[in-house]
């Protein structure tokens, strides 16, 4: 009998081979590289490319029949290699336009890096070597991506101005066009307790399970009050299905509500935060934005939202501008492709 450890190993390896020789073409055969792309003055090989594509390889290999892999494959080449050449002509541009980067701003740039992997400087030098990346590797790097970032601000972030109209615009937009008369317009925060099999079928694990939720709870409440973003905190911590959309669930006249929901909102003020309910599955606490009253538009307060607004105009807006100026950067480049 093939012990089962082998068996693993022997289809991990079949996988492997698989995925090297779908990738294989009669050129890669006899061991040469190829161009697959000229970008102006430079070009891109394959061998580049099946590097920026290790990953994807391996998923596809994994997830996919070996009758569908070569066209999966195919497709997912073509859009690596498109990537790729958007990275290079941009870095091309950058180059061509003299933006300079000092050492300080690289080293500031890898202090950040650092800093948002929540790793030591020391860890983060181990990793980086347990990668196969070396220092100069890693600062060169770091060095292209902050010309990259100087030169996408000079050239676009530089041009979007967001007026205090299209903000007002927006607010009126999203915190009264919604809501109905009688309709009260909420944000939800939620954490469930007791969905683990174990604290099912153990009443002091329940209970601990729910005390613990209950604490959590009450921090995310008060950070809430406290003036914190509302839809933020959502996103990151909520349990409930609205978390994606930043607690938002929209709009609800009274006779919708669930008595406990109805008693926490019904006298609140737009921007105010209610107190916390319990359901049968967890706790939860609501932010009212807007209502209507007798006719009258109640709005959560402008100067409360007024920068997150901005933030996604101004979002929405670089993107739009972004492809634009991508779409005329290849236009007055040579590009020419051979994958």
């Amino acid at each position: 009998m093939i012990p089962a450890k082998m068996i693993y190993l022997s289809r991990s390896f079949s996988i492997l081979i698989s995925t090297l020789l779908l990738f294989a073409s009669p050129v890669q055969s006899e061991l040469i590289d190829r161009v697959v792309a000229e970008v102006n003055n430079d070009v891109i090989t394959l061998s580049e490319l099946n590097e920026e594509a290790r990953e994807t390889y391996l998923r596809i290999a994994r997830e996919y029949s070996p009758e569908d892999q070569p066209t999966i494959i195919r497709q997912a080449q073509e859009q690596l290699l498109e990537s790729m050449i958007d990275r290079m002509l941009i870095r091309q541009e950058a180059v061509l336009k003299k933006i300079t980067i000092s050492e300080q701003e690289i080293s500031a740039t890898i202090d950040n890096v650092i800093k948002a992997s929540n790793l030591t400087k020391e860890t983060f030098q181990q990793k980086l070597e347990q990668d196969g990346v070396n220092e100069i590797t890693f600062r060169q790097n770091i060095e292209s991506r902050v010309r990259v970032q100087k030169l996408i601000a000079r050239d676009v972030s530089s041009k979007i101005v967001i007026s205090d109209e299209m903000i007002l615009e927006a607010y009126d937009k999203e915190y009264t066009s919604q809501v109905d008369e009688g309709g009260f317009y909420l944000l939800q925060m939620g954490v469930s307790w007791g969905e683990s099999e174990a604290s099912r079928q153990s009443t002091a694990l329940l209970y601990e399970d729910e005390m613990a939720a209950r604490k959590k709870i009450e921090k995310l409440r008060k950070q809430a009050v406290s003036g914190e973003d509302f839809s933020e905190l959502a996103r990151k911590y909520s349990d409930l299905p609205s978390a994606a959309d930043g607690g938002d669930i929209g709009v609800f006249n009274e006779s919708e509500m669930a008595p406990s929901m109805k008693a926490a909102v019904i006298n609140l003020k737009p921007g105010e935060v209610s107190e916390i309910i319990k359901t049968p599955a967890g706790y939860q606490f609501f932010k009212l934005l807007s209502n209507k009253e007798g006719g009258i538009v109640m709005q959560v307060p402008y100067d409360e939202v007024k920068d997150r607004l901005r933030n996604e105009l101004f979002n929405a807006q670089i993107m739009k501008e972004y492809q634009e100026w991508l779409v005329e950067l290849k236009e007055r480049s040579y590009i020419k492709k051979m994958l």
